[in-house]
């Protein structure tokens, strides 16, 4: 279960705090996913699946919660962003699953489903080659996929 959750504060943390302001830090705790991306006739499906019972949980909660509004993509290579997406475009649904969830993406207008698409490959070669890649729904994180 140690590695079924991602503690971490470098993409999503508040501010450095000054020595006056005290050494408070801002953690974020995301499950850890196995992403899989399907390019569909009109856009994408983002499939997260969760293999720990907890981690699948909390990231359905935070799909429940956080659903309805805008959702955006980060990759980071060594902790920094090399790639980060906003997919306006489109129409995007999450649906929780047996085992995490299905975000849908979808226009239909032509070339903002190509504009989808070629996020979704550019997130493709960033997890290829080794970038972690954290979904985010209103601008909250409620995956990681290493």
């Amino acid at each position: 279960m140690a590695n079924s959750v991602l503690v971490d504060r470098s993409a999503f943390s508040a501010p450095a705090v000054t020595a006056a302001q005290g050494a408070a830090t801002n953690w974020c705790v995301v499950p850890r996913c196995d992403l899989r991306i399907e390019e569909c006739k009109d856009g994408v499906k983002l499939h997260c699946h969760c293999e720990d019972e907890i981690a699948c949980g909390t990231l359905q909660n935070l799909c429940r919660s956080l659903a309805g509004g805008q959702c955006s993509i980060t990759c980071q290579w060594n902790g920094v962003t090399v790639f980060e997406c906003k997919l306006v475009c489109g129409n995007c649904k999450v649906e929780c699953t047996d085992d995490g969830c299905c975000i849908t993406c979808c226009s239909g207008d032509a070339g903002c489903c190509a504009m989808i698409q070629a996020c979704c490959q550019a997130l493709a070669c960033c997890q290829e080659n080794g970038c972690c890649c954290y979904i985010c729904l209103n601008g909250t994180p409620i995956c990681c996929c290493c």
